[in-house]
């Protein structure tokens, strides 16, 4: 399938000739075994206009329908790709970049079609590329506009708590299979009076015949409305309404009609855009969980990069996204978790920020860590043991949550701060 010279050229275009307002920009990372022009040009002719014209008829339809390299740089020869397919055994291999601009007249403002384009058949499958991943989406100001993006953002959720001088306290409330409404209900109430904010469902809890969601939601409410009037302090259910997706707007109301101020989407296992659709019809703030994730962004030639991940649920209106975090649990990267994060702030046409919650086996001791990895307040911290596998019980293991913190605000170590606050001292002997 090797192309002409002049067909090969067709796919190529120089930056300033084109208007890059009808442009999204797809950033890849691939290995050839073909020359990597001849590569490219395919990628662009299998992701756009496969066929350009009609046998017979004197056309082109790539000026205006074909995607096109802006960009190609040749970074590493191998010896053979990274991931070698049986049809590659013995090949050397090219590693490229590659910036791609396709019209985005194409598909319009639809995430299926966008990413039907940047990740499907088109661009997995293109002859001479071994290894490809999806690494970056860039999009014009222009076409964010048919985008809604997060309701409430940070700015809005520090509002209903009312916090805005440290970071958010998560917690998962745990056992978090098992348990039934009742006592699942008064961990959450235990926790919220020793300070967590937000008591939330496990990504694994969801509306079943031994917690069905209308109970659950119906007394985590409650609980929530008595932990207020006790505490003074504003707290946040949020329940997990992961499902079918023509369910996902029935659970929404079934949530937040008995008193959840929060719901929780796993995005990629309901879909993005289900996530979108479910976005506006929202009355409370939307918070996405990383499940089905780590399957295409893990290896690292392949798949799609994480923050893209991030920068997509940023885009369909995830008001926070708990992500994969810091430590050797996650098997992520310090620096991969700090562009994840760093995709929740970003500037992004009238997109609001996404609060990021990094996650993975967090304690009272986490918050100093996660402080000066980010060099912000504006995260969550979301422990499960650290506060409901305390021995001193969950309200103490809230407490000892924000005596964490006010060790970093006051610049005390977190040993020194504990011997006159035992829930900090007992978390330490257990969760160090």
């Amino acid at each position: 399938m090797s192309m002409s010279e002049s067909d090969k050229q067709g796919f190529f275009a120089d930056p300033a000739s084109l208007a890059m307002d009808e442009y999204l920009i797809f950033e890849y990372y691939f290995e050839s075994t073909v020359d990597p022009t001849e590569a490219a040009a395919h990628l662009c002719q299998e992701q756009s206009t496969a066929q350009w014209k009609r046998v017979g008829v004197d056309e082109d339809l790539r000026d205006r329908f074909g995607a096109k390299v802006i960009e190609l740089r040749v970074e590493e020869e191998l010896a053979s790709p990274s991931y070698c397919l049986p049809q590659d055994a013995g090949k050397r291999a090219h590693a490229c970049r590659v910036r791609i601009a396709h019209p985005h007249g194409n598909f319009g403002p639809k995430l299926p079609n966008i990413l039907t384009a940047a990740g499907g058949e088109g661009a997995f499958y293109s002859p001479g590329i071994s290894v490809i991943k999806l690494l970056d989406i860039a999009f014009p100001d222009q076409f964010l506009q048919a985008f809604e993006g997060p309701k409430f953002g940070i700015k809005g959720l520090r509002d209903i708590l009312g916090v805005y001088d440290r970071p958010l306290f998560f917690g998962v409330i745990k056992p978090n299979i098992g348990l039934a409404p009742e006592p699942f209900a008064e961990l959450a109430y235990q926790s919220w009076l020793g300070g967590v904010d937000i008591a939330k469902d496990d990504e694994m809890l969801s509306d079943v015949d031994w917690s069905p969601l209308s109970q659950r939601a119906r007394l985590l409410g409650a609980a929530r409305l008595k932990s207020e009037k006790k505490t003074g302090e504003s707290k946040i259910y949020l329940a997990n309404i992961t499902d079918e997706v023509d369910r996902l707007i029935e659970l929404h109301d079934i949530a937040v009609d008995a008193g959840a101020n929060a719901v929780m989407v796993n995005g990629m296992t309901t879909g993005l855009s289900a996530v979108r659709m479910l976005r506006k019809h929202t009355q409370v703030p939307l918070v996405g969980h990383f499940d089905f994730i780590a399957p295409f962004t893990q290896i690292p030639f392949y798949g799609v990069h994480s923050k893209l991940v991030t920068k997509l649920q940023r885009l369909v209106g995830f008001d926070s996204i708990i992500m994969p975090g810091f430590g050797d649990r996650m098997k992520t990267s310090d620096e991969e978790v700090l562009e994840n994060v760093q995709e929740c702030f970003k500037p992004f046409g009238h997109i609001k920020d996404t609060l990021p919650v990094p996650a993975g086996s967090q304690w009272a001791g986490s918050s100093l860590k996660l402080y000066k990895k980010l060099g912000t307040i504006d995260f969550g911290i979301v422990p499960g043991r650290g506060v409901f596998g305390h021995p001193m019980g969950p309200r103490g293991g809230a407490a000892s949550l924000k005596q964490g913190w006010q060790a970093v605000q006051k610049g005390v170590p977190l040993e020194e701060y504990a011997k006159d606050h035992p829930e900090l001292k007992a978390a330490i002997e257990v969760f160090s």
